[in-house]
């Protein structure tokens, strides 16, 4: 939150902890982390997102042209045009898992760096086929790129592992590495499309880790960093090698500049409902005159669906978090992806926030669109302010077309 109305918020939300005492719920909702859910918990130490909740479609396009629905934790389609049902996200280098099932008969795949409407695999993306044995390009293949000869379908469930990093792929099969290709002219990112081509296909535990991120933070001292000294927050590297934020206003700025970009972060609140952010494309130098990606753990009436100011993972003043994934007291992960005018942000690998920008341009995004890479800020919002920053790493997003 910004802190021009730093007394009347903090009024707001005191009353609001005495009238709604907090309620202890878990992080994300059941069956999303664990060993049987979507995510394991390595997978989220491990910087794992996942593109779908289990639940719902949001964090992709909808598709009116097929019939993709969720139905028994998974995205089904079996009716309808050929199309694809893209992320809202895209997506430069990473891992990608995908559980898959169908009928014997079907022809569908997933579509990898992919615009929402291809009109030529070769060139405009990665398509990873499910199809039977008698098509050019059955299951495992990449159409038009590779073939492979091995997959007998079953209409049991199946996994994809995919691996992009520049133009190089790798494709597992059901744990097994059934193909490995090299694109000299590879676009540099895009979206997931699953396809509906014909048939009945099903799609679940769609996730994702990001690749080559580089760490912002060295553990040991503010190397990278600028520190405002006549602002009231202090900023210490522990013995432990996390950081540490107290005291009151302040700012802690990144010397990079980041324009489309990966972060990833690990932070922890010390206390009932602290108040920070994570501001993006700032204007250096600027009071956090940037894009903030809110940190504040506090519920209404116990119900995670209702952020009590505006919630971890929002962008304030813009888009509330749909869900408060988050605790105070424990360690939470945050990932923001910023690509032209539009955010995305997983807490807990929850996807929590998605939202376009449709504002004028402008080079303050206080009044506008600002796609300007600009400083990464960690805000002291006021006198309570008591938080711990880790593993903070960010990549540069990679464009469409060299």
């Amino acid at each position: 939150m910004r802190t021009g109305s730093r007394c009347v918020w903090r009024t707001l939300i005191c009353l609001a902890i005495f009238f709604f005492p907090v309620v202890t719920l878990s992080q994300t909702p059941d069956n999303f982390l664990g060993e049987n859910g979507i995510l394991t918990q390595e997978e989220l130490n491990d910087g794992w997102i996942a593109l779908f909740d289990g639940e719902t479609l949001f964090g992709w396009r909808p598709q009116p042209a097929a019939n993709f629905l969720v139905e028994d934790g998974a995205i089904v389609v079996n009716k309808g045009a050929q199309c694809l049902l893209c992320t809202t996200t895209q997506f430069s280098d990473y891992i990608l898992k995908v559980d898959f099932r169908c009928d014997e008969s079907t022809n569908s795949g997933i579509f990898l760096r992919t615009s929402p409407k291809p009109s030529d695999v070769e060139k405009d993306c990665f398509e990873l086929n499910i199809a039977p044995p008698d098509n050019p390009f059955p299951t495992g293949s990449f159409v038009k790129l590779q073939k492979y000869d091995g997959h007998k379908p079953d209409g049991e469930w199946h996994s994809y592992e995919v691996t992009l990093l520049g133009g190089r792929a790798t494709v597992k099969l059901d744990g097994e590495v059934v193909l490995e290709y090299e694109k000299p002219d590879a676009v540099g990112r895009g979206f997931i499309g699953l396809q509906h081509n014909n048939g009945h296909v099903e799609f679940k535990n769609i996730k994702l880790k990001p690749l080559e991120t580089e760490p912002i933070f060295n553990e040991k001292d503010l190397t990278g960093w600028k520190t405002y000294p006549d602002m009231a927050s202090k900023f210490e590297v522990t013995p432990e090698g996390t950081l540490s934020m107290t005291n009151g206003k302040g700012m802690l700025e990144t010397e990079g500049h980041y324009g489309d970009f990966v972060l990833q972060i690990e932070a922890i609140s010390h206390g009932p409902h602290l108040n920070s952010g994570v501001f993006f494309r700032c204007i250096p130098g600027e009071e956090m005159n940037g894009y903030e990606s809110q940190i504040q753990n506090g519920i209404v009436d116990g119900d995670r669906k209702k952020p009590m100011d505006a919630g971890t993972g929002a962008i304030f003043r813009r888009k509330n978090a749909r869900y408060v994934a988050a605790d105070d007291h424990e360690w939470f992960a945050k990932t923001i992806i910023a690509e032209g005018p539009h955010f995305a942000i997983w807490v807990n690998g929850y996807l929590v926030t998605d939202w376009v920008d449709r504002r004028k341009a402008d080079k303050n995004p206080r009044r506008g669109l600002r796609t300007e890479p600009g400083s990464l800020i960690l805000q002291g919002h006021d006198p309570t302010t008591n938080f711990s920053f880790r593993n903070l790493r960010i990549v540069e997003m990679k464009p469409r077309y060299e």
